[in-house]
């Protein structure tokens, strides 16, 4: 496989530049030498196509003829070589690779790659310099998304629901004293910015004491129920966040605390949040995180996500490296997707990171934070008496979201890294004139959608895959090899 696709060959390809005397062959087999408009003979003659150049790469066999025959159809077509390269396939060794820089505009260009493929293998191919994969009127339709980390501030407060308001079911309505501590939580986080530390918060006696009667009843259940991940990770939360029965961590804690662990960061939020805007955060590895407690008549219950929810159910796997990374993928797929599009992300969401089961040592356990939190579901559903299928994001995408009941069905994974995979295939079937790809070091997303910006992601990787390559020889040395 190619590692620099888009790269022309003067810029790192290894293939050996053809000579005159392939040249004189070429004349010799009836091709017109005015086909071309140069055949460079060392490649620092040109650092890059000219303009309007295009790039085509195709495999033919060692036969005689067939690279004439190939190369006949670009004379037919009046379209100028510039440069030709030839090597041999690393694919197969019955056959050679072709690398071809022509002037073209991207109508010839999609001419001459239809017949091509009638009797070539087209192995790669970048299109004109002036062409854009993405169309002006493609991007107009995109749904505005968050382009970097501090242009979440622009979307974190559109809060849908259970902010300052409570509707008329809710334990703590007619509980004014409770409304009132819930329109301070609110008035934090709609004040908070991308830079601010997350305020620390005096939580008063009740609410420590609904936090502990939460946290005793789930640790009962969690050496059975949770996944070897979460349990390996609860600890860690009480060493650094000073999590315990009797103390509500501070956020800002949390959040320094998974920031080291996988890059996450903590950004409280007043409320729920629309799935496109809470996914958004995840792109960035922010996870909008409530701070308020539930109300103290019914510990066990909570109509809506709480800090109980959030710090016992989703904090200790969002340290786990392979689940924060299952998350943020979730968030990245949804930056300028349809709204059915980010429908279909946010169920499979919801029954993942929210409700989600994993198979470990033969036996079903819970990874979902939505079960982690809640300790009559997190029961139910390993009790056998649930209705369980594999985890299939085609499938679970349709699936309904029950929020004040059971859910009617779970899904299971065999582990994060299987879950993963299989989001990373839905993600492509999503329409989308673009893909986003996420810079760590600048917090922010590459719109990958033309040649320019492809280019520049394969001269990162190559850079990766020589460090790779480094480390591999360094090795080998060491080891003898």
């Amino acid at each position: 496989m190619y590692s620099n696709k888009i790269e022309g060959p003067r810029r790192g390809r290894s293939f050996d530049s053809m000579n005159i005397a392939f040249e004189e062959k070429l004349l010799n087999n009836e091709i017109n030498k005015s086909t071309f408009n140069k055949i460079d003979e060392k490649t620092e003659k040109s650092n890059a196509p000219e303009k309007g150049g295009a790039t085509v790469i195709f495999s033919l066999k060692n036969e005689v003829g067939g690279l004439v025959k190939a190369l006949k159809l670009f004379q037919e077509n009046h379209v100028n070589l510039v440069h030709i390269e030839s090597r041999k396939s690393k694919r197969r060794n019955s056959e050679f690779e072709i690398f071809v820089d022509c002037d073209s505009n991207h109508e010839q260009l999609n001419e001459i790659i239809q017949l091509l493929r009638k009797h070539v293998n087209i192995v790669d191919m970048e299109p004109p310099d002036n062409s854009c994969l993405l169309e002006e009127g493609d991007i107009d339709s995109v749904p505005w998304f968050p382009k970097k980390i501090s242009d979440l501030d622009n979307c974190a407060n559109r809060v849908l629901m259970y902010g300052s308001d409570l509707d008329a079911d809710h334990p703590g309505f007619k509980d004014n004293v409770y409304r009132n501590r819930r329109k301070y939580f609110a008035d934090l986080a709609m004040s908070h910015k991308h830079t601010d530390p997350i305020p620390r918060v005096e939580f008063t006696e009740e609410e420590v004491q609904t936090w502990g009667v939460v946290y005793r009843e789930l640790n009962k259940l969690y050496p059975t129920h949770a996944c070897r991940e979460y349990l390996k990770n609860l600890p860690l939360l009480a060493k650094h966040c000073d999590c315990r029965e009797d103390n509500i961590p501070q956020l800002e804690d949390v959040s320094r605390f998974l920031k080291e662990r996988t890059g996450f960061t903590i950004r409280p939020v007043a409320g729920y949040l629309s799935p496109r805007d809470f996914l958004a955060g995840l792109a960035y590895r922010v996870f909008h995180c409530t701070q308020y407690v539930r109300h103290s008549s019914d510990p066990l219950y909570t109509p809506e996500p709480d800090t109980c929810h959030e710090l016992l159910g989703h904090v200790p796997l969002l340290a786990e490296p392979s689940f924060a990374q299952f998350s943020q993928e979730i968030g990245l797929a949804s930056l300028g997707a349809s709204d059915d599009s980010v429908q279909k992300l946010s169920t499979c969401y919801f029954f993942t990171v929210e409700f989600g089961l994993c198979k470990q040592e033969g036996r079903l356990r819970a990874y979902g934070a939505g079960l982690l939190s809640s300790i009559s579901e997190l029961k139910h559903a390993l009790s056998g008496n649930a209705s369980i299928k594999p985890f299939d994001p085609r499938v679970t995408c349709k699936q309904e979201c029950m929020i004040t009941t059971f859910q009617d069905v779970y899904f299971v994974s065999d582990s994060f890294e299987e879950a993963k995979v299989k989001m990373r295939e839905f993600a492509k079937t999503m329409r989308r004139p673009f893909t986003i790809r996420y810079n760590p070091y600048t917090q922010s997303v590459d719109v990958l959608k033309d040649t320019p910006s492809i280019n520049s992601v394969v001269e990162e990787l190559r850079h990766e895959l020589d460090i790779v390559g480094d480390a591999l020889n360094r090795l080998n040395r060491h080891l003898g090899i």
